[in-house]
């Protein structure tokens, strides 16, 4: 998924926003559920920042890409929630065995440890890494959303990779990769 897939919107009429959320409402759900790896977070994210987005909607509007925007503030929300529903996250108990001989049940076990390690990642660690392996943008573009330079994404996205080396290893998983 990329973010140029924007809708272009040209008023900051009701119907507009009803329409962008319609058109671009899963694509936002299925970023900030990535993002935030809980889907009951990801809909209350991406519910907030609407909410926030639909009393100013004719500023969006005027922007060259109100998705990429919204997309931002999503992050933006992600990174700074102080919520007590961010004490539900944990790392969950074992990571399955992977099953050699059934491919399936081998990659749901892959994704099933990569939610995990990323799980034990902070916010910011964590929404670099999606805005680069998921999102696939750059670092100049990743320090403009996060507000930050491009030395901090990188230092940022070099810790996060590092600490899920570590998880891996302390779990006797993988080599020293």
């Amino acid at each position: 998924m990329s973010t140029n897939e924007s809708t272009t919107v040209v008023t900051g009429r009701a119907e507009d926003f009803d329409d962008f959320v319609h058109g671009r409402g899963r694509a936002l759900l299925r970023f900030a559920y990535v993002l935030s790896g809980d889907a009951h977070l990801a809909e209350d994210l991406v519910q907030e920042v609407l909410a926030r987005m639909h009393r100013r909607w004719h500023k969006v509007t005027v922007m060259e890409s109100p998705e990429a925007y919204v997309r931002t503030a999503i992050v933006r929300q992600f990174v700074s929630w102080r919520r007590r529903f961010s004490a539900r996250e944990a790392i969950l108990a074992d990571v399955p065995e992977p099953a050699g001989v059934d491919e399936p049940q081998a990659r749901v076990a892959a994704r099933d440890q990569m939610w995990q390690l990323m799980a034990g990642l902070p916010r910011s660690q964590r929404a670099v890494l999606v805005l680069r392996f998921y999102e696939d943008l750059p670092d100049d573009e990743i320090a403009a959303l996060l507000g930050c330079g491009q030395s901090t994404v990188r230092s940022q996205a070099a810790r996060a990779l590092a600490r899920m080396r570590t998880m891996l290893s302390e779990r006797g998983v993988g080599g020293d990769g």
